[in-house]
């Protein structure tokens, strides 16, 4: 009788994998052969549930947005304005070394779309459900009168994606502050005009 696969189940042990290599040994580190062997199967096994590596790392950037976006629920509950927003950027910013494997991840992604369009559909625009939320925690502060009512809220917005993308990509590259403390101010510094 043939064995009986559970395919999402095993697409995601292969995710796993994959991520787990990365935190290990870091991103290029992480190469079909890795993973196989970290999961004990031969290479041609993870092309049963995947159509190539693009679609694995595309596998692992949505896990890692999943899990991004479960703890800052679960970070930002009860909270609002600009505690709500600092609790965010916690959970998203290269801060511990689990969002610093993380930043590897997504980074190595973005380069994976640069190359081509072979992913494209793979993409996630994470960018648009963070800018609800940063939109709904600034205009709580301007309510609580944390943040002044000419806040030009999109502005904000639009500089506070580039930092969280600036963080990850320098964290990758060694360039940022280490200081998970400095990286926050950079937070401070884009809403200090508006306090």
């Amino acid at each position: 009788m043939p064995k009986i696969v559970d395919h999402d189940q095993r697409r995601a042990e292969i995710v796993e994998a994959y991520l787990t290599v990365v935190a290990r040994d870091g991103l290029p580190a992480a190469t079909s052969r890795a993973i196989a062997a970290e999961l004990g199967v031969g290479v041609g096994t993870l092309w049963h549930y995947f159509e190539g590596f693009d679609a694995i790392a595309a596998g692992a950037y949505q896990r890692i947005v999943d899990r991004t976006n479960s703890r800052i629920a679960a970070a930002t509950a009860g909270l609002r304005g600009l505690d709500a927003l600092y609790a965010m950027f916690r959970e998203i910013l290269p801060l511990q070394k689990e969002t610093f494997d993380e930043a590897y991840v997504v980074v190595g992604f973005w380069g994976r779309l640069a190359e081509g369009d072979g992913i494209t559909a793979a993409r996630l625009d994470v960018g648009v459900h963070w800018a609800e939320l940063m939109r709904r925690h600034l205009g709580e502060a301007i309510a609580d009168r944390t943040l002044r009512p000419e806040t030009p809220i999109d502005r904000v917005i639009e500089v506070l994606q580039a930092i969280a993308a600036g963080q990850q990509v320098h964290a990758v590259i060694g360039t940022a502050p280490a200081d998970p403390d400095r990286r926050l101010d950079m937070i401070t510094y884009c809403l200090r005009p508006w306090q």
